[in-house]
């Protein structure tokens, strides 16, 4: 059972939950302006790990065809048959009912926006089927998890954590383009949308690093609306660092080091930013 276990969870990247997780008490903590009651913070947890994984068990179960076909992605459990569709079914189920459980103990208006946000997120599968704008829709997805961990403390829509959100979208589209690149010549030859299929992988990195220089002036001014102080400004130092560094380890001609860039980078990203916040509220 305990092999079963960590083949699901090795299916779905269950450590990726690290890009949106920080993001969601980041917003959760501006909304509190420190740390949110426990009860309030495991309901968050819970909703967040149960809308990642059915979003992704979902992902796995709609692109099987093109994971079969895809070099890169053969081993994947599902292609293998490690794990059988009606088990990732289950999967499905089981998180989605953990995640409107944690919204209707939340508050009224996430039990309310929850069918939505499950929908946008499970979309986001069908996206690279029609267009190359599937990049920013993966964005909007996860961008979500800020302005939700707000939702979820205040029980009302605000327009900061709106922007911050901005940010996040912007943040995911540009380094979602940069792991495309990896399946650029495939994307073209089964006629699956992207950025580096469609503009090819120099343009790619360019459009990329527009997007994460929209994400961190959106960053920027969340601080400033919010009044944080110098420590959210030395994370956000930080943040740009990493940044810069993400384009210094790969490159159009070099995609070797793609992990190191989209999986440690990202991972850093997200969890300085969270802690930056934190401590400019506490401190």
């Amino acid at each position: 059972m305990w092999r079963k276990i960590r083949t699901l969870l090795e299916m779905i990247k269950f450590e990726h939950t690290i890009f949106a997780l920080p993001f969601a008490f980041m917003g959760a903590v501006l909304a509190a302006r420190g740390i949110p009651e426990a009860r309030t913070s495991l309901l968050i947890l819970g909703a967040m790990v149960g809308a990642r994984t059915a979003a992704m068990a979902f992902n796995r179960l709609v692109d099987l065809s093109f994971d079969a076909a895809n070099p890169r992605t053969q081993n994947r459990p599902l292609v293998t048959g490690e794990v059988r569709p009606g088990e990732t079914w289950a999967m499905i189920l089981i998180a989605s009912a953990l995640f409107f459980f944690c919204a209707w103990r939340l508050n009224s208006l996430t039990l309310k926006l929850s069918p939505l946000a499950l929908a946008i997120l499970l979309a986001y599968s069908y996206t690279k089927r029609f267009t190359w704008l599937c990049h920013v829709f993966l964005g909007l997805a996860i961008g979500l998890s800020p302005l939700a961990g707000w939702i979820a403390v205040t029980g009302a829509f605000s327009w900061e954590p709106a922007i911050l959100s901005l940010g996040v979208m912007f943040w995911v589209a540009g380094f979602d383009i940069l792991y495309a690149c990896l399946d650029e010549e495939f994307d073209r030859k089964v006629g699956l949308y992207s950025i580096p299929a469609r503009f090819g992988r120099r343009r790619a990195f360019a459009i990329s690093a527009l997007f994460h220089s929209l994400a961190f002036g959106l960053f920027v001014l969340v601080g400033l609306l919010l009044s944080l102080g110098w420590i959210y400004y030395l994370g956000l130092t930080v943040t740009l660092g990493l940044f810069i560094a993400q384009r210094v380890v790969i490159s159009p001609d070099d995609l070797s080091k793609m992990d190191l860039s989209f999986f440690t980078f990202n991972g850093a990203i997200s969890v300085v930013m969270f802690l930056a916040t934190v401590f400019s509220l506490i401190f």
